[in-house]
C-alpha cells in the first residue's frame, strides 16, 4: 500500500469533523448540525473512496510499467 494521497486525507478529515459535528448536534439537541455532519462523513467517505481508488489505479500502471521495462 503507498502513501495516501490528498483526497484520502482529506476525506478522512471530513469523515472526523462530520462526527464530531453529529455527536455535538446529537448532545444539543441541533437536528441540523447532526445532519451536517452526517453528510460531511458521507462525503468524507466518497472522497477518501475516490482517493484510494485513484491511488491504486497508479500503482497498477506502475507495476504495469515495471514489467514492460524488464
Amino acid at each position: 500500500m503507498g502513501l495516501p494521497n490528498s483526497d484520502e486525507i482529506e476525506g478522512k478529515f471530513d469523515q472526523a469533523k462530520g462526527a464530531v459535528k453529529d455527536k455535538v448536534g446529537e448532545a444539543t439537541g441541533d437536528r441540523d448540525l447532526e445532519a451536517e455532519g452526517e453528510a460531511d462523513r458521507a462525503s468524507g467517505n466518497i472522497q477518501e473512496g475516490f482517493g484510494t481508488a485513484r491511488r491504486k489505479v497508479g500503482e497498477a500502471i506502475e507495476d504495469i510499467g515495471d514489467k514492460i521495462s524488464r
